[in-house]
């Protein structure tokens, strides 16, 4: 039966409308799923990466039911649900609506939107009032509706990490403004805080009147004149040209305590912790591993932030931020309250290490990452994912990503090391950006090829 659906299928709850465009666009959703090889696969958007202890329930709930029970996470801090039964009809989509994470049905695939996930955790400015109204402006857009799934909001807190993935639209925080960058574009405009979720949505809706001749789905696609028309058009509306070069490089939280200056002291320079951050390897959770996550989610701050790098954040609180107190027999000043909080977080830390996750940077699983490859993807050459455990040895200085294809789903961006399986073997090279290093050809040779990805991570 799963070997008659499309590549893109309509689940029975899709209200049935399509764009202009449906055909093309195969970006798979909680309506519209995707025919894999391993079952049915749905992705279920989580803009900001943002969950709530009860949104991951729903979702390990969907998993178990319907699926292999496992969570994926991808590279914009969305889920993917495999395994799904052709038979599923909507009852994923029923279950998930329930929960909240089914907000529109027109716009299921259009809420993609990654945040900075460490915004108001490490001194930087939260974007939470930005993410909740953006999402809201695009669910009650109608022209919005018509978005590619590839399209990509973004929303930083300043610190360059997502401003780095290549959005779409992204909104920088800086001071009391905020700067709107469109498409890959140096030059981003200035304008008040408040003011950027509308005119993100106006440059995206924009974009999609530029797009109507091209039929591109991202701003990247647009001919040269256009999108540099489309530019123009939005800074019409916007605020005054500023030169802010996009970063080259998207750095994902470290693993362990996050740390922020301590405002109950504001005298000294103690910091406290303020959440933990966790690798995923491969981004693949196990129910156990899902439900401890949820647990510690829900002791603490009752919320999860998934990272565009596999990662999960947890903030706390961890304990009582408590002031300095003078201690008994020495008179000295100690930091009762710091002192729980880092004891807690490192308490939630080893329990999520003992699980299988990555709590520090000597992992070695730290920084590497692969599609789903075979079997479960049929236009993969081999299984990667075991590939890549094989090869899994001392931590490098560059991440490494492997692909089954030429198509390389879910890379990562800026600097890494791209192993890719080819008719002719493993080719690795070095990608800078838009420029790759000369390539490397490994054919039949594990130990060979573990040696060559080391050398090249180093």
């Amino acid at each position: 039966m799963l070997a008659a659906m499309p590549d893109s299928a309509p689940s029975p709850l899709s209200a049935g409308g399509t764009s202009p465009r449906d055909g093309g666009d195969a970006c798979p959703g909680t309506l519209r799923l995707h025919r894999a090889d391993d079952g049915a696969l749905a992705r279920v958007r989580i803009p900001g990466g943002v969950l709530s202890a009860d949104r991951a329930d729903a979702l390990l709930a969907v998993a178990g039911r319907f699926g292999d029970g496992e969570l994926h996470l991808t590279s914009r801090g969305n889920v993917q649900l495999r395994g799904l039964d052709a038979e599923c009809g909507g009852g994923p989509a029923e279950l998930l609506g329930a929960a909240g994470l089914l907000p529109s049905a027109a716009h299921e695939r259009a809420r993609n939107i990654v945040a900075s996930p460490l915004a108001g955790l490490d001194g930087s400015p939260p974007v939470g009032g930005w993410l909740s109204e953006l999402d809201s402006l695009v669910c009650g857009s109608a022209a919005a509706a018509a978005l590619s799934g590839r399209f990509l909001f973004a929303l930083d807190s300043g610190r360059g990490d997502v401003d780095a993935l290549g959005a779409d639209v992204t909104l920088i925080a800086e001071g009391g403004d905020c700067l709107l960058r469109v498409g890959a574009a140096d030059e981003v405009f200035r304008l008040p805080a408040a003011d950027g979720p509308r005119a993100a949505l106006l440059a995206a809706e924009l974009f999609l009147r530029a797009a109507r001749d091209s039929g591109a789905w991202r701003v990247k696609d647009l001919p040269d004149d256009v999108r540099t028309a489309l530019v123009r058009t939005v800074g019409a509306t916007a605020g005054p040209v500023v030169h802010h070069p996009r970063p080259r490089t998207a750095k994902a939280p470290a693993p362990g305590p996050v740390t922020a200056p301590d405002s109950s002291t504001p005298a000294t320079t103690t910091t406290t912790v303020t959440a933990i951050s966790v690798g995923v390897p491969l981004g693949r959770l196990a129910p156990a591993q899902w439900r401890l996550l949820t647990e510690t989610a829900r002791r603490y701050g009752n919320e999860l932030r998934l990272t565009p790098w596999r990662g999960i954040v947890v903030p706390g609180p961890f304990g009582p931020p408590g002031p300095p107190t003078q201690s008994a027999q020495s008179g000295q000043s100690t930091l009762s309250g710091q002192s729980t909080q880092s004891r807690r977080a490192a308490e939630a830390l080893d329990a999520l290490a003992a699980a299988g996750l990555i709590t520090g940077p000597d992992s070695p699983w730290t920084g590497v990452g692969a599609c789903i490859g075979h079997p479960g993807c049929a236009k993969s050459l081999s299984d990667v994912r075991a590939e890549a455990g094989a090869a899994v040895g001392p931590v490098g200085r560059l991440p490494v990503y492997w692909s089954g294809c030429e198509r390389r789903c879910g890379h990562p961006h800026g600097e890494w090391i791209d192993v890719v399986v080819t008719p002719e073997g493993h080719r690795i090279s070095h990608v800078r950006g838009e420029h790759r290093d000369p390539r490397t050809v490994v054919r039949n040779d594990p130990a060979a090829l573990a040696s060559a990805v080391s050398e090249a991570r180093a």
